[in-house]
């Protein structure tokens, strides 16, 4: 009997039609397809490649997003991140990564199942010829970047992984050792270049959203940039003697070099000439908040490099703008925003922002960076008209954290609480709501809002070039491109030297990429993290009756433990069971 493969999005494609002298028995199954007739046939390997793409990890129908898993917010409904955060995270409770389909996807048999995928078909499309050898190539080329994407995942995840580049059969040796980190980052380089000459510089726009050149060269340059960084090449200190420290970074070689490979890597993309920053220049009477704010609404801007596009409309899924509005206007509030991660925006003339100085104290959301206003939903920002449960209680449209005196004494609870009287289960605990991505427009649950989900834009790659010429001591350099950024977000340039050029970098991109996905590998990759995984600050506030001025207050909320097991996730148990050849990670 045939192999077969089930993808049912070409099942009419492939349904035989009925002849009535047949045999019935004579019929392919409906929900089949007959495995020799896929690689024939440029159409069909185009839908397979489509599902092998469906597989990469986004958060812009999901509940839980990753950036709860860092300092930058909290997830107001639990379900497994707070044992996360905590670092109960073990081989056998997989906590939040068993919960929510992004952090799902991250799984070590989750991903390989898509890298098993990307090696059937590049083992079957050099089997066969075909009439289109350039859409040939650009399959290859694309499976080539994805299986660098999910490599990409599992070393950053796991460390070392064994490379695999055949699809195994139920008769293959499972038994398969990991390969060291660096053979792994050597891997997912080399993946990248081979796509890179296969992949155009862009596509036809019914092709947009597929991986193109400058897509496969900025996974390079990402992929060096985490390489280079202080957790891969600390030698092992946090380790507690581990045994094979070549499985989770470098054990040799010359970091300068891999600094020089980062920094080479961007340039790269850099002086492909295909990208530039959206609304790069802003004029003095631009509204720069709202120009950030439309990167994340729009369907396609100068500065995507790899998206992937999500039609809410038609998918039917809650969407970012559902699950993450505030719970007193119909949403269910679900990314916290943490009160360190909301501090660290600037002021808007660059200076840093401090409960310290009492003008600042007194009016904390006034004056702030642009990014702020485009990241960050706070008391008495301006949002929208209330559902009809909440009009008479704020007839304005703004954010309501706080707990507002009466002239009896008595308090009320802000309509954005988690004592609100219309929607408390889905209020704040910080006092915060993340703002990104969600369209105050788009009127939930009547309306959904379509948009794309960035892998990859070039802002990241800007600053990859900025970090990785800061780290060489490349100083001029390194401030000219972290100024290019602050220039689009209306801020004065920096002229920072020595570790605390380094800073800047740091800063800028944590400002920048908030909520993207970075921060969870940045906090690792730059072993920040024992330092900044503490517990989360909310903000409590109060208007008492006949004072002008609010009461803001810094109080604990959600506790948090780092452990330096969580440098990296632990190979599930089933996982080692199956493979007595696998070595765990560290600490585990």
């Amino acid at each position: 009997m045939k192999k077969v493969i089930s993808v049912l999005i070409v099942l009419i494609v492939l349904a035989p039609s009925i002849s009535c002298n047949k045999n019935i028995l004579d019929k392919r199954p409906l929900d089949q397809y007959d495995e020799g007739a896929v690689w024939k046939d440029l159409g069909l390997m185009e839908s397979f490649v489509n599902f092998i793409y469906i597989g990469l990890p986004q958060e812009a129908t999901q509940r839980m997003m990753m950036t709860s898993l860092t300092d930058e917010s909290m997830f107001n409904s639990g379900a497994g991140q707070p044992e996360a955060t905590l670092s109960l995270t073990t081989p056998s409770d997989y906590t939040i990564f068993d919960r929510f389909l992004v952090q799902q996807a991250l799984r070590w048999e989750n991903v390989y199942k898509q890298v098993r995928a990307c090696n059937l078909f590049l083992e079957q499309v050099e089997k066969n010829t075909y009439d289109n050898t350039a859409k040939k190539d650009r399959l290859t080329g694309e499976v080539l970047f994805l299986r660098a994407y999910y490599y990409n995942i599992l070393a950053f995840m796991y460390g070392g992984v064994p490379i695999i580049t055949k699809p195994y059969s139920l008769k293959d040796d499972f038994q398969v050792p990991r390969n060291t980190f660096e053979e792994c980052i050597k891997f997912i380089v080399d993946d990248c270049d081979k796509a890179a000459t296969l992949l155009p510089l862009a596509h036809e726009s019914n092709n947009y959203g597929r991986a193109t050149r400058g897509a496969a060269l900025a996974l390079k340059a990402r992929v060096l940039l985490y390489a280079a960084s202080d957790l891969y090449n600390s030698n092992g200190a946090w380790m507690g003697g581990y045994s094979n420290p070549e499985l989770v970074g470098y054990v040799g070689g010359d970091r300068i070099a891999r600094w020089k490979a980062a920094k080479d890597a961007a340039k790269a993309v850099i002086d492909l000439g295909v990208y530039q920053l959206y609304k790069s220049n802003p004029a003095p009477a631009d509204n720069i908040a709202k120009n950030y704010a439309e990167i994340f609404l729009s369907m396609q801007t100068s500065e995507d490099v790899f998206v992937r596009v999500f039609d809410l409309s038609i998918v039917g899924s809650q969407g970012i703008e559902f699950t993450n509005s505030p719970g007193g206007y119909g949403g269910w509030g679900n990314t916290n925003p943490t009160n360190q991660f909301v501090d660290a925006f600037e002021m808007n003339d660059g200076t840093k922002f401090s409960w310290s100085n009492p003008e600042q104290a007194k009016h904390p959301y006034s004056n702030r960076e642009p990014r702020f206003y485009a990241n960050i939903n706070f008391e008495g920002a301006p949002w929208r008209e209330r559902p009809a449960n909440g009009q008479a209680l704020d007839p304005k449209g703004v954010i309501q954290v706080g707990f507002y005196q009466k002239a009896d004494g008595s308090w009320v609870s802000g309509l954005d609480t988690r004592s609100s009287p219309v929607a408390a289960f889905a209020g704040t605990y910080t006092g915060y709501f993340m703002r990104k991505f969600i369209d105050p427009a788009v009127v939930i649950p009547y309306q959904k809002q379509s948009f794309p989900w960035r892998y990859l834009r070039y802002a990241e790659v800007l600053l990859g070039y900025a970090e990785a010429c800061a780290e060489l001591g490349e100083e001029a350099e390194a401030q000219n491109y972290i100024n290019i950024i602050r220039k689009r977000a209306g801020l004065p340039d920096v002229h920072t030297t020595g570790e605390t050029l380094i800073e800047s970098v740091k800063h800028e991109r944590r400002i920048e990429l908030a909520f993207e996905s970075h921060r969870y590998f940045d906090i690792r990759r730059w072993m920040i993290a024992p330092q900044v995984m503490t517990d989360v600050k909310a903000i409590y506030i109060q208007k008492f009756y006949n004072q002008t001025d609010t009461t803001y207050s810094i109080i604990n909320d959600q506790k948090r433990d780092w452990k330096d097991r969580s440098y990296f996730m632990p190979i599930r148990l089933e996982e080692m069971n199956k493979n007595n050849k696998l070595i765990q990670n560290p600490l585990y």
